[in-house]
């Protein structure tokens, strides 16, 4: 299992949203040799929210050698065109570094500010999936479309060189991992409303579906995002837990502390590890916080425990 990271795209002790904290962000990811770069997608949250593309896209030359990624996008309310052509650029100016995790999203706010029905969002996550990947290779637009009406001849040149791998985002249902199953490259898992335990599980039965559809299970990819973390002494990160994320997230403190690396170097270890143990190829970190040093403690203190 390797470790990638979340960009800044919110405050959390009231620090700005900056460019210059994105690049801290990556540079400090890139001096610990950390795997990858990721971006989260809300249009509102709790908290102000930098655009999760447009942050990913301005890191591209900084973060020369690290994979890019998208966990998830919200596919179905930018739309398949808008979605496809941002992958696309992202892809082509970082010389095919990305990987796009596309999903609904979990939040009615975002698709209230659009317009679009919260009801019908599996059923538009579906047929997004397909015309992105479509348009981004060159293919002919899907038959029996319903929800999005595109001219079956599009095309969005400049295309990528190359077949982004496009992911699809499950909490672990079995409707989600059929979705996976049937229509993704991988799967992008929360770190947040899972555990070591029901990622094993949700593992298991997705290799099943994929066996079931004809697809080899051996070697299919998936990660876990969203890991929130702060490593420190127990005090301290028990504060942060109460105080900060908790509310945050409107979840209980107490659930949460079995399910975040939010704590000392052993006990973000010990999750590492058994997340590692069911069979999680990457986790996505997203300091809450203070990132540089979050990040340096984390290849100090808690990489050589793993």
């Amino acid at each position: 299992m390797d470790l990638g990271v979340h960009l800044p795209l919110m405050s959390f002790h009231g620090e700005p949203l900056s460019a210059e904290r994105v690049r801290a962000t990556v540079e400090a990811s890139v001096e610990h040799k950390f795997a990858a770069l990721a971006a989260n997608d809300h249009f509102s949250f709790q908290t102000p929210w930098l655009d999760g593309p447009t942050a990913l896209a301005s890191v591209i030359e900084r973060s020369a050698g690290l994979e890019l990624a998208t966990t998830v996008s919200l596919a179905v309310l930018r739309g398949p065109v808008v979605m496809a052509k941002q992958l696309a650029a992202i892809d082509i100016l970082s010389d095919g570094r990305l990987t796009a995790c596309l999903g609904p999203g979990s939040s009615e706010r975002d698709y209230a500010l659009v317009g679009v029905d919260f009801a019908q969002r599996w059923g538009r996550l579906d047929e997004a999936v397909d015309l992105t990947r479509a348009l981004l290779l060159g293919a002919r637009v899907p038959d029996g479309l319903v929800h999005y009406q595109i001219p079956p001849d599009t095309s969005l040149e400049p295309l990528p060189s190359r077949r982004i791998p496009l992911w699809i985002g499950s909490w672990g249902s079995d409707a989600g991992l059929r979705r996976v199953a049937g229509r993704g490259d991988g799967w992008l898992a929360s770190a947040y409303n899972t555990s070591p335990a029901g990622f094993a599980v949700a593992r298991a039965r997705l290799g099943e579906m994929l066996v079931a559809s004809g697809r080899p299970e051996r070697g299919f990819p998936n990660a876990l995002a969203t890991m929130w973390t702060w490593v420190g002494e127990k005090s301290d990160a028990e504060h942060v837990l109460s105080t900060v994320l908790a509310p945050l997230l409107r979840r209980d403190p107490r659930t949460l502390q079995a399910q975040v690396c939010v704590g000392t170097a052993e006990h973000c270890a010990e999750l590492l590890h058994a997340y590692a143990e069911a069979g999680c190829h990457r986790v996505y970190l997203w300091p809450i916080g203070d990132e540089t040093t979050q990040l340096a403690r984390i290849a100090s203190e808690v990489i050589p425990l793993l």
